[in-house]
């Protein structure tokens, strides 16, 4: 339990103690029923400021929309006409940008909604992940999933005695507000909360980890949730001498190297792989300390149950969500996550996906459909084909107009359909390849890729190094 004078919340030098944060939580309170707004997005930088205002929402009767920071313009007009969004928290360009008007705080902005979008029964946050496609689906859960996920991560932390969070993560990014702000709050400890900026994040997939490192010594956190690329990035700023800090560094989001784990044991970080999905509020496995299982995402969490289907595809029930915005299919009470596993003991060990969704090296996820869309509605370019599972950066493979297109008009025509892209979502390199057809095994007689037989004939393209 925690005691009143011992600090809840951190950031830039100002903390919170546990005494101190009911006033401030409803303080926000107050504000949001005297604006009377029912769906509230929630866009700021990581720190004290988000950390109460979703606290705050949480108490009140209305929704929160946590909107990601890297966000397209056109992805955030989507959310925010699909889900009827009536008040923003949130820096004046972005709101005013998005038809919002200006209130007594500089913080709050709102705009009339007529008739917003039905949602299901006891919605009480929306989530939108890194966005799969253009138009990203919102996933509705209520509260009472939320905290039943919390309490089952500050179970396993507080078996390893974690007493302080440090977010590195987006706060609007599920498993950190689960993870990293609820479930340390849950069983009494601290979350520092340092802006995104200050961690070395540059965008949805910049990162700077020599001041991310700066930031981590100085913070000597008891806990950390990571996704692979960061943690690759952050062993190599350790250097010799040894970590001296750190309980249980969680890293999933996307899928973990071995030999990075490898590296990460071999220099004495407690790392534990996990696995989770927005759908299921999160965090649905988790391997901890004296039960790691090699090249598994460990057993599931209590509120947990997994089996797998005839084909192999991993189905969870319990702590599922509500629904996706604006379907009014029932609450599913099983759902198909489209990835396949197996049993190793207790342990389930995923085998691959199937659904053509990959999930970059920072946890972003890209429908290579909604990018390869992009690039051909460039005239120089026939057809592309992407790819980006587990890695920093997206590449694709370009099927040329004709013979008359060159080298550097195939350059201009990405860099084309980048701006129309978020950055995590971007083309960081690309080549020319032949054209794509039954013939040769690389697309079906309708014109579908065979994403399997592309990346197979392109496997050494896809292992080399991306040249900086």
């Amino acid at each position: 339990m925690s005691q009143p004078a011992q600090v809840a919340l951190s950031a830039n030098g100002v903390t919170l103690t546990y005494a101190e944060l009911p006033g401030e939580i409803a303080r926000r309170c107050q504000q949001l029923a005297a604006m009377g707004g029912r769906r509230v997005a929630l866009m700021l930088d990581n720190g004290l400021d988000w950390a109460l205002w979703d606290l705050a929402l949480m108490q009140s009767e209305a929704v929160n929309v946590p909107l990601p920071m890297f966000f397209s313009p056109a992805q955030l007009a989507h959310v925010v006409e699909q889900a009827g969004i009536d008040t923003l928290i949130g820096p004046a360009g972005v709101a005013e940008g998005l038809g919002f008007a200006a209130s007594d705080d500089p913080l709050l902005w709102q705009r009339q909604v007529a008739a917003p979008p039905r949602l299901p029964a006891g919605t009480h946050k929306i989530t939108f992940t890194s966005g799969t496609s253009g138009t990203p689906k919102g996933v509705c859960l209520d509260s009472d999933t939320q905290l039943t996920v919390a309490d089952s991560l500050a179970e396993v932390a507080r078996g390893v005695g974690v007493r302080r969070h440090l977010a590195m993560l987006p706060l609007a990014t599920l498993l950190e507000n689960i993870g990293g702000l609820y479930a340390p709050l849950w069983l009494g400890g601290s979350v520092a909360l340092p802006g995104l900026g200050e961690l070395g994040w540059r965008g949805a997939s910049g990162f700077d980890s020599t001041q991310a490192w700066r930031v981590i010594r100085a913070e000597a956190p008891d806990s950390l949730i990571l996704v692979p690329q960061l943690l690759s990035a952050l062993l190599m700023q350790q250097g010799e001498a040894p970590l001296g800090f750190g309980r249980f560094f969680a890293v999933g989001g996307a899928t973990v190297s071995p030999a990075l784990l490898a590296r990460a044991a071999e220099a004495g970080w407690p790392v534990f792989e996990g696995y989770g999905l927005s759908e299921c509020a999160s965090v649905v496995t988790l391997n901890r300390p004296g039960e790691v299982r090699s090249g598994s995402v460990g057993r599931p969490l209590p509120h947990a149950r997994i089996t797998l289907a005839e084909d192999g595809e991993v189905m969870v029930e319990g702590s599922l969500m509500l629904g996706y915005l604006g379907d009014d299919a029932p609450r599913p009470t099983r759902w198909p996550t489209g990835d396949l596993g197996a049993w190793e003991g207790e342990a389930l060990v995923l085998k691959g996906r199937r659904r053509q969704v990959f999930i970059t090296a920072y946890g972003r996820n890209v429908d290579p459909a909604w990018v390869e869309a992009e690039l051909t509605a460039e005239p120089a370019i026939a057809q592309a084909w992407v790819s980006g599972e587990a890695q920093p950066s997206n590449r694709a493979l370009l099927v040329a107009r004709g013979e008359w297109v060159n080298d550097q008009q195939l350059e201009e025509a990405v860099a084309r359909a980048n701006q129309r892209l978020p950055d995590y979502a971007r083309v960081a390199c690309w080549q020319r390849g032949a054209p794509f057809t039954p013939d040769n095994g690389l697309a079906t007689a309708n014109g579908r890729l065979r994403r399997e037989a592309l990346a197979e004939r392109y496997r050494r393209w896809l292992d080399t190094p991306v040249s900086a």
